[in-house]
């Protein structure tokens, strides 16, 4: 007899998981783990403020007008992914979260 048919998680599925846990979607299967340990949260840190500077802002002769953040979560159709960090050309950001990170840096003055 073949096993019953398993049931697609969704993005509720996704919103119900552990705050302990970095939640992720592909292919209709809920994906759990652990959140990052100190040493590789330290590290994905360092990387994005070694990136930030030149592209972000165009220090040290980068081409800046990029967008780098640290585990943001990602749709891409039905799949819902939380990488380490992520990169956008800041024109090309989604309309909500480019809104959200302009209403930000307003409050900044940056």
């Amino acid at each position: 007899m073949a096993a019953p048919a398993r049931k697609r998680a969704t993005y509720e599925d996704v919103l119900r998981a552990p705050e302990n846990m970095v939640a992720q979607l592909v292919d209709g299967q809920l994906d759990l783990q652990p959140r990052p340990r100190a040493v590789h949260a330290r590290c994905a840190s360092v990387l994005g403020g070694l990136l930030d500077p030149p592209l972000g802002w165009g220090d040290g002769g980068g081409p800046g007008g990029w967008v780098i953040l640290d585990e943001p979560e990602i749709h891409f159709g039905e799949h819902v992914l939380v990488p380490d960090l992520a990169g956008w050309r800041r024109e090309r950001m989604p309309g909500a979260a480019r809104r959200r990170l302009l209403r930000a840096r307003a409050r900044l003055g940056v």
